[in-house]
């Protein structure tokens, strides 16, 4: 069960880590969804992992009959309706083992602000989460990676606690661009200074 002051690893690495193609598609994921590391990558393959066993369980259990797993199989896929992996109604078991892990990153908190238009790259946007300037609804959420449920999409805002929720802030897509500085105009020339050198290099 391991010491529970002590968090244990919410991911699994790769069986086989010197896979060219793997780690090709690996390096465009980490660059589409802004990642900070492929441990963030394999989380999101973890639960997608726990989401498909789960399934595949029900899915044999509810063959032979068993009505406690037809109870569960509709709160799983009621559970994926509620996080956006799934559609809300009409969905069943083999649609749980036809996603991928571009579902499950797609919802991350840090992929949805981007696609609002609250930064101008995935980058920008978890570097807004992670100092504090987004919110869901009224509550401050940190952590990039989490999972934002379809009720909770509508309410993906910056927080007003912030100084990103002005208009005006140069840091948010389409705030105007600063006006650049006005250039100084020339005063009035000074008796008796100097004139402009002569082509010898001395006064006219």
């Amino acid at each position: 069960m391991g010491d529970p002051k002590f968090s244990r690893q919410k991911y699994e690495r790769p069986s086989h880590p010197w896979e060219g193609e793997r780690i090709k598609a690996e390096n465009e994921l980490l660059k589409k969804y802004g990642l900070k590391n492929k441990k963030e990558l394999w989380r999101a393959q973890s639960v997608l992992r726990r989401f498909r066993q789960r399934a595949r369980t029900l899915q044999a259990m509810v063959r032979y009959g068993d009505k406690q797993a037809g109870k569960e199989k509709d709160e799983l896929i009621g559970r994926l309706g509620r996080l956006g992996l799934l559609p809300t109604e009409g969905a069943t078991l083999d649609d749980v083992l036809g996603l991928d892990v571009e579902a499950v990153l797609s919802r991350r908190l840090q992929t949805l602000a981007f696609v609002k238009g609250l930064a101008f790259t995935p980058h920008q946007a978890r570097q807004f989460i992670v100092h504090g300037h987004v919110a869901i609804g009224s509550r401050r959420v940190t952590v990039p990676g989490y999972l934002v449920a379809r009720t909770e999409e509508g309410g993906i805002v910056y927080d007003p606690r912030s100084p990103i929720a002005n208009d005006m802030h140069p840091a948010r897509p389409g705030a105007p661009p600063p006006e650049p500085p006005a250039e100084a105009e020339p005063g009035p020339a000074t008796p008796g200074a100097p004139g402009p050198a002569g082509p010898g290099g001395g006064a006219p």
